[in-house]
């Protein structure tokens, strides 16, 4: 009897532990892997169709920030078409190769830091599984903004410089890299760093707040599960308008900083630069110059964003899982 209980206990050990090791944890392992893997392959698409979408706006856009010309409409409608005629259709998307550089991994970092945010969020405050509310859901896109312009920033950097430059100057994102380590140092890759993070936090916190509280407003209020393209498209417009409108200027004073060494100015700090530009150019046509074309730009940018990174996580998530049912239709015949 001895001898048959402890078999008895060997074996019950065995069927209770087998399965937890070699079937139950790998399987979450693997079902967190592909979920970061799919948000870090959304988040690069949404970025770089966005910024491509926008590129010739967003050009024209740092131009005027970084200079001391009265922005209007018609200004900048003549600065694209004098550009197109001097320089060609093509130098409309001058920088957008440095811009895709930076926001395909800028875009990726930022919407899987989201998602994972979220769900750490959501355990903390014991929302697991179902939507934050106002506060953790601001506070996990502020981090996610924050993650990915900290990872990214010398990129950024680098692109303001090629967008405000003739191509004469630098050819390509490496000889970019190279004359500002060599001419101005390294230091510089990271000047106008702190005004980027302070317009981070409300410009990433209030689009993804604002994105995803429509989205369960729209849910609550429809029955539907989830909005429909163009309603994603509005949701993510709003997003873009209220985040870029509460950080735009410390973007005006970002691109300033950036492009000092290249421009014929020096800014040693934030509220120098501010002060300088409000001096020159007044509050509003200085600090909010180009505002009215980010009304455009952003909303469209940010929409298409929040609609591409949606749309592709569904989509590779109908893929998968027709990938495992053909799977286990394969394999059932063996069991």
């Amino acid at each position: 009897m001895g001898n048959g209980v402890r078999e008895g206990q060997v074996d019950f050990k065995r069927q209770d532990v087998e399965p937890v090791t070699s079937t139950h944890l790998p399987s979450e392992d693997n079902q967190e892997k592909k979920k970061v893997l799919n948000s870090l392959m959304s988040g690069a698409l949404a970025g770089a169709v966005a910024k491509t979408a926008v590129a010739p706006l967003d050009r024209t856009k740092i131009m005027f920030q970084v200079s001391s010309k009265r922005f209007s409409a018609k200004e900048a409608y003549r600065l694209i078409y004098r550009t197109y005629l001097n320089e060609g259709f093509w130098s409309l998307w001058r920088g957008n190769s440095a811009t895709m550089v930076r926001v395909i991994p800028y875009a990726a970092i930022q919407f899987c830091a989201h998602e994972e945010y979220k769900q750490l969020l959501g355990s903390y405050y014991g929302f697991q599984g179902k939507a934050l509310t106002p506060f953790p859901r601001f506070i996990a896109g502020s981090l996610a903004g924050t993650t990915a312009a900290m990872l990214t920033y010398p990129l950024d950097m680098v692109r303001a410089r090629m967008a405000v430059t003739p191509k004469e100057m630098y050819s390509n994102i490496v000889h970019v890299f190279i004359r500002i380590s060599r001419e101005e140092g390294l230091k510089t890759l990271y000047r106008g760093f702190t005004p980027t993070i302070l317009g981070v936090i409300p410009y990433a916190g209030l689009s993804f707040f604002t994105y995803e509280t429509l989205k369960k407003l729209h849910a609550d209020h429809s029955g539907k599960l989830q909005p429909s393209p163009p309603e994603r498209l509005l949701f993510g417009a709003c997003a873009g308008l209220i985040g870029q409108s509460a950080s735009y200027p410390l973007d005006v004073v970002r691109r300033r900083m950036q492009t000092a060494g290249v421009m014929g100015h020096t800014y040693s700090s934030i509220l120098l630069t501010m002060q300088e530009i409000i001096r020159e150019e007044g509050l509003i046509r200085g600090l909010y110059k180009g505002l009215s074309m980010n009304w455009v730009k952003g909303p469209i940018a940010v929409g298409i964003s929040f609609t591409t990174f949606d749309l592709t996580q569904i989509l590779l998530r109908k893929l998968q899982h027709s990938t495992n049912v053909e799977s286990s239709a394969e394999l059932s015949p063996l069991k």
